[in-house]
């Protein structure tokens, strides 16, 4: 059964392109274990963030709209998903690894806490002097330690490159990193178009719920040169179509415009580069997989008029004063009332200590369970 892997394998190097990451000459796992018969590094990789838990934490995690808001917004798994869809288009056109560009897509919010980035502000104040909190370091956390589904090891034990690709998917990380990992390197450009595809997709779907929940309109967006010129064009194409529609049809040509860009920019610094191979990315690689100067421009427009007509919005905000009372109140019964906690969580704390112990349990949390157990600890 071995040979159906090592035909896979072999398949990525004829069709793979040379400074893309190959399953075969990975780094190897932090445990060593026997390859899978079937599947490649990467896609065993993948297969394992699919299966955990906190990969299906996230249906019930906000990504801007708190899960009971509606049933249409996105959340952070819808999120997620759209990245890993887009992160594939993109590598499969610049013809680097699919699977460890999804894998890397797919883990990359695992460790966001409830309440999206409001709760990871709140949690940040309130570990301030136990070490912090970042989502990019508790999703390397998730998938190194608390993850337990394997009896031989903690965690995944996911690949070297699919970690790399998990903390730093940002390239502007400049945080601590675990062992084995280094700030020194540029990154996979597998890790950086997952960083782009994330950008793409926040930003879009965004636009896409503050409408649909009427923060702002169709009319009001025309500030954001991108979203101007693909609303004009899907009107003058489909002149009779209903509102909806348009609008849908004017975020697709958005996403397209910005992969196009994208992936042409790509192809050009690689060319420029004369990239020979992954280590070539790694010694010079740096900002490969980004878009053209004129679309960061553009792009940068629209997160401004986001940040202005939707994250500053009242409503929004009042989403992060709830996330900084409801998330500090449980912290603090826990930290003075370990007792309050179920078992396997306590146990934890003669290995992390308590305050790390309260944090890991918090961010684990969907936005439901955190009011329910808010409800019940404390308003009851």
């Amino acid at each position: 059964m071995d040979a159906i892997r090592s035909d896979l394998e072999n398949r990525e190097l004829a069709l793979l392109a040379p400074y893309a990451a190959h399953s075969a000459a990975s780094l190897g796992r932090a445990h060593p274990e026997p390859e899978h018969s079937l599947r490649p590094a990467f896609q065993r990789d993948r297969d394992r963030i699919i299966h955990t838990t906190a990969f299906r934490r996230l249906e019930y995690k906000t990504q801007v709209f708190v899960n009971h808001e509606g049933d249409h917004y996105r959340t952070r798994l819808t999120h997620t998903i759209e990245v890993g869809q887009i992160a594939r288009s993109i590598a499969r056109a610049l013809s680097l690894n699919e699977e460890l560009a999804e894998a890397v897509a797919l883990a990359h919010d695992l460790g966001h806490p409830p309440f999206g980035h409001a709760g990871e502000k709140v949690l940040d104040d309130l570990m301030v002097d136990s070490g912090g909190f970042e989502h990019n370091l508790q999703a390397l956390r998730i998938v190194e330690v608390m993850e337990r589904r394997y009896p031989g090891f903690p965690g995944l034990n996911l690949t070297w490159e699919t970690r790399e690709g998990i903390i730093k998917h940002m390239p502007a990380y400049t945080g601590p990193m675990p062992e084995g990992l280094s700030n020194e390197i540029a990154l996979s450009l597998e890790a950086q178009a997952v960083d782009v595809a994330d950008e793409i997709a926040y930003n879009n779907h965004d636009l896409d719920d503050a409408m649909r929940s009427e923060l702002f309109s169709e009319e009001d967006a025309m500030e954001a040169s991108l979203w101007a010129e693909h609303y004009e064009a899907a009107r003058s194409a489909y002149p009779t179509a209903e509102a909806d529609a348009i609008r849908h049809e004017t975020i697709r040509r958005i996403v397209n415009a910005q992969v196009n860009d994208l992936i042409e920019s790509a192809r050009e610094r690689i060319k420029a580069l004369s990239l020979r191979d992954l280590a070539d990315v790694r010694l010079r690689g740096h900002g490969v997989a980004s878009f053209s100067e004129e679309m960061s421009r553009r792009n940068l427009e629209l997160k401004a008029f986001l940040m202005r007509r939707m994250y500053r919005n009242e409503r929004v905000v009042h989403l992060g004063e709830e996330a900084r009372r409801t998330i500090t109140a449980l912290f603090e019964a826990y930290i003075e009332n370990p007792d309050l906690l179920p078992e396997h969580v306590a146990r934890r704390e003669k290995i992390d200590g308590r305050p790390r112990m309260v944090c890991d349990y918090i961010s684990g949390m969907t936005d439901r369970f955190i009011v329910e157990q808010r409800d019940r600890l404390i308003a009851g």
